[in-house]
């Protein structure tokens, strides 16, 4: 195995991890367990000191991507994502799409019975209805507790992949001003904002390590369910509203040239998706 390379596998996860955790539509737990990692970090999280030196060289340049990826992105919002919002959330719905079969098989490895498919089904209606029933939520001022609870939040989306936090953030009308505060560097927001998410993390980590240790086809099928519930509810949400008289005029696309360029964005992520696979085949990171 190369090391190098394989480091440089795990550096890019995380920054597609980090970027996930802030993009509307998914989190950074869905691409944990998209990429294959999601165990391991649960496991390292519920027992930090066991075996801490391998799993911080294992997870280290995941969490250098991750901040970076968080950082990056929060750079690009305005500057790209405002205006092609529908079709940068395309390419990563792409990466959902191209790993569904395998994180199935993957829920399916000991068994499955009826009752993991209606775990799957009930956490997919669940997630839609929530993450539909968002749009109408109030606007909330941000300050230092409100701060506090959205990086509790956030980092709820590693601990339970398919719970789409940001989306949340946007329906509350704190996902601009979260993303301008992390492009500035704003310790006011940034240090409850931490705070928050390390405090969250510590809690349910071990707990959500348990319930994979006791039910894992329950726990893996309720991940799909809720990957796939998160994934569709992101088409009337964000998708749809782009394809609009308004949406178009804010594109300056017309409707085929949006189409297309949501099309292409949506292959390319379930291509990156594949060549992933494909990159894990020569270069196994665990």
């Amino acid at each position: 195995m190369n090391s190098t390379a394989a480091w440089i596998v795990l550096l890019f996860k995380g920054m597609l991890i980090g970027i996930g955790a802030i993009l509307p539509g998914l989190s950074g737990g869905v691409l944990a367990v998209i990429f294959g990692i999601y165990d391991q970090l649960i496991a390292f999280l519920a027992n930090i000191r066991k075996n801490f030196i391998q799993n911080m060289k294992f997870f280290l340049p995941i969490g250098i991507g991750a901040v970076f990826g968080i950082f990056l992105f929060s750079i690009a919002v305005k500057a790209a994502f405002g205006k092609y919002e529908a079709q940068f959330v395309c390419l990563f719905i792409g990466f959902v799409i191209g790993t569904l079969p395998s994180l199935y098989r993957k829920a399916g490895a000991f068994g499955r019975a009826i009752r993991q498919n209606v775990i799957l089904a009930v956490a997919a209606v669940a997630i839609f209805s929530l993450m539909m029933i968002g749009n109408s939520l109030p606007d909330i001022q941000p300050n230092t507790p409100v701060w506090f609870f959205s990086g509790a939040f956030v980092a709820l989306g590693f601990i339970v992949p398919g719970l789409s936090t940001s989306n949340f953030l946007i329906y509350f009308g704190l996902y601009d001003k979260m993303a301008e505060a992390i492009s500035l560097i704003d310790f006011f927001m940034l240090i409850p904002f931490g705070i928050g998410a390390v405090l969250c993390i510590l809690l349910f980590a071990k707990f959500a390590f348990w319930l994979f240790k006791m039910y894992y086809a329950d726990m893996y099928h309720l991940i799909v369910g809720l990957v796939i519930g998160s994934s569709l509810a992101i088409f009337p949400a964000i998708v749809f509203p782009s394809f609009t008289d308004a949406g178009l005029a804010m594109l300056e696309l017309s409707f085929t040239q949006a189409a297309v360029f949501s099309v292409i964005m949506l292959v390319a992520g379930i291509a990156l998706s594949y060549a992933f696979s494909k990159l894990e085949d020569r270069y196994p990171t665990d």
